[in-house]
């Protein structure tokens, strides 16, 4: 199995290295796709990622690619989701402790659309998300600045 998939990985590092743009900048792009990837902002997650890469002066596309591939890991978004809560969670009580269990027989549909919601699992969504995008973003943005970097020509 992982015989097959190295062999994927460096004909998609080659692709990468042939976009017309410096491996600092598509490492750049990179990055920034991933951090938005893990941010819980459906739909504004590619533009937030688009924007942030043309601000950094990163590479566009491949910020769009990171972070349209990190949904491939949607069968995975509620765990995801549920980690990130809780470490956000986490970090915001004091003393620190884990949430409680949450039942949705509990939770209507309704309960989503208030704003009280908004700050009771909302917030702790988003800091506990931002916090563990960030390592994941700066560890691709290495690699990526690495692979890319031995893979383009010499001049």
């Amino acid at each position: 199995m992982i015989a097959k998939i190295y062999p994927w990985i460096r004909t998609k590092v080659a692709g990468l290295s042939e976009l017309r743009d410096k491996p600092h900048a598509v490492a750049l792009g990179i990055a920034s796709g991933v951090f938005f990837g893990f941010i819980p902002l459906l739909g504004f997650k590619t533009l937030l990622a688009i924007g942030t890469a043309k601000l950094a002066r990163g590479n566009v596309v491949a910020a769009a690619v990171a972070v349209t591939l990190h949904d491939v890991l949607l069968p995975l978004a509620p765990f995801l989701l549920r980690w990130e809560y809780q470490f956000g969670y986490w970090l915001l009580s004091h003393p620190h402790h884990l949430p409680p269990d949450l039942h949705a027989a509990h939770h209507g549909a309704m309960m989503w659309f208030h704003w009280a919601t908004l700050f009771t699992v909302g917030l702790p969504l988003l800091l506990g998300s931002v916090v563990i995008a960030v390592p994941f973003s700066i560890a691709f943005y290495l690699l990526a600045l690495r692979l890319l970097a031995r893979a383009a020509p010499a001049n």
